[in-house]
């Protein structure tokens, strides 16, 4: 009896044991943002299953499970009103004062501005692109990054309840994140620009910076001059900035070309929106060695998103005729950006004040206008160095001060620092010190200077700043 007893319970521990390998060979599969009974879902798990099982003929080694993405469209909002790219270039481009932001780049930035609540302008990617790189000339790739961050706070434009940074799609996001714990590698591959992609998906795409691919603006380094890159040698002093230069825009077979050069392997799965990454799912799935797929995301969702449900089924059918599956947003997606997010209704520029009586102004700026036309207004902006987190100074005084500047020529074209101490009694009952800086803008406007606040609240790592708006009168006086 023992000896049966003992026979049975190392059957059990067997199956249990058996039960317990199945279950951690089973891959990560799609459930929590698809619909019931989506087709797009149960075809990727499908897809999953038999790629990552050991006994399956369709079976990828883990080295060449390669995946790429589009983003725009495919992972992200791209409706509020258009592309984060373009939104924040038309932010910069009218609000930053840059003395880089010429009539021309100025006029495109305003053409998307106009163009809101309706059609993407013709031609607009590769003219918006062009402006950007003369619009962003001279930045460091820190002050890139610190623009991307602080619009990436901003309120995503018809919708409530989202920020810019936070519009991605919920079950492309799962589907991203599953790939990556069936032991994918993945890749973006865009037309955005990629060193505003790399910042924009921080802290959303668990992927290092060398999985961006896009387009790209070119660089140059602050001693180089006219020197041919391959004549100068980069200095310690030097730094890397941008050059007002682009080499074309990262769309259709330039992906492929993208591809090859700089991942040097052929994806087994690509996910694209439009007819700007069909050269790359067609590639994908072209001669392929390993079982391959590819998707495309249709933009049919009128109630949830800015899509449109007509023309859906020829898309469809067209696509599938290329063997190129679709996932369809208002099908498959359970929900699109979570239920907190509700669709509004976007503005076109100037209809606001139409609708809306316009908020009252603080006294001290309008009664000093209305009292006197010779009256300006003089902003200070108190601009604290200590990081908001550890309490500690960011930067050394002298790069606050030089970082500092480089933001404030570039937006205003010229200021006045005065740099100040101060210090105060925390909580803990420990003394702190943080070196301030005292700023003073002139001739300018509320909005430039709130762009300007929140480059360097994102570059100092800042809650907030103090800003003071102060009626003034100026005289250059030259003597009698």
């Amino acid at each position: 009896m023992k000896r049966i007893c003992g026979l049975l319970l190392s059957l059990l521990l067997l199956c249990l044991v058996s039960v317990s390998a199945l279950a951690e060979n089973q891959p990560a599969l799609l459930s929590e943002y698809w619909t019931e009974g989506s087709l797009a879902a149960e075809s990727l798990n499908a897809y999953l299953r038999a790629v990552t099982d050991e006994a399956s003929p369709d079976y990828i080694p883990v080295p060449d499970r390669l995946a790429v993405f589009d983003l725009d469209g495919t992972l992200m909002c791209e409706t509020y009103p258009f592309c984060f790219e373009y939104m924040v270039f038309a932010d910069y481009a009218l609000n930053s004062g840059s003395d880089t932001v010429t009539d021309e780049v100025r006029e495109v930035a305003q053409e998307i501005m106009d163009a809101a609540g309706g059609e993407k302008p013709s031609g607009m990617s590769t003219r918006q692109a062009a402006a950007g790189a003369v619009a962003y000339r001279g930045m460091t790739m820190e002050e890139l990054a610190a623009m991307v961050r602080a619009f990436k706070e901003s309120e995503a434009m018809g919708f409530s309840g989202m920020k810019r940074g936070e519009a991605y799609y919920l079950p492309m996001l799962e589907l991203f994140d599953k790939l990556l714990e069936n032991d994918f590698t993945v890749y973006i591959v865009t037309a955005t620009e990629r060193n505003i992609v790399r910042e924009l998906i921080r802290g959303k795409l668990n992927i290092p910076p060398s999985r961006v691919i896009g387009t790209e603006y070119g660089y140059t380094v602050t001693g180089q001059g006219e020197t041919a890159d391959t004549d100068y040698t980069f200095q310690p002093s030097d730094r890397v900035v941008l050059d007002g230069s682009y080499a074309g825009e990262n769309a259709k077979t330039s992906k492929v070309d993208a591809i090859i050069r700089e991942i040097g392997q052929q994806p087994v799965l690509a996910f694209g929106n439009s007819s700007g990454d069909l050269a790359m799912e067609i590639y994908t799935i072209s001669n392929n060695p390993y079982r391959s797929a590819a998707y495309m995301v249709l933009a049919d969702d009128a109630e949830r998103e800015y899509g449109s449900a007509e023309g859906a089924a020829d898309e469809k059918a067209g696509y599938e005729s290329m063997g190129i599956g679709v996932i369809s947003m208002r099908e498959d997606f359970a929900t699109i950006y979570g239920d907190g997010v509700k669709k509004t209704e976007i503005i076109r520029a100037g209809e606001a004040d139409a609708r809306d009586e316009a908020p009252a102004v603080p006294e001290t700026v309008s009664a000093a206008e209305e009292k006197d036309a010779d009256t300006e207004i003089q902003y200070v902006m108190y601009l604290g160095t200590n990081d908001r987190d550890t309490d500690k100074p960011v930067f050394t005084q002298t790069e606050a001060l030089e970082k500092a500047r480089e933001v404030l020529i570039r937006r205003f074209g010229g200021y006045t620092i005065q740099e100040a101490h101060g210090g105060w009694i925390g909580d803990d009952g420990q003394n702190y010190q943080e070196y301030t800086l005292v700023i003073y803008l002139s001739d300018t406007t509320e909005d430039q200077v709130h762009a300007a606040a929140d480059e360097l609240i994102s570059l100092f790592n800042q809650s907030a700043v103090l800003i003071q708006a102060n009626p003034t009168r100026t005289e250059f006086y030259s003597g009698n």
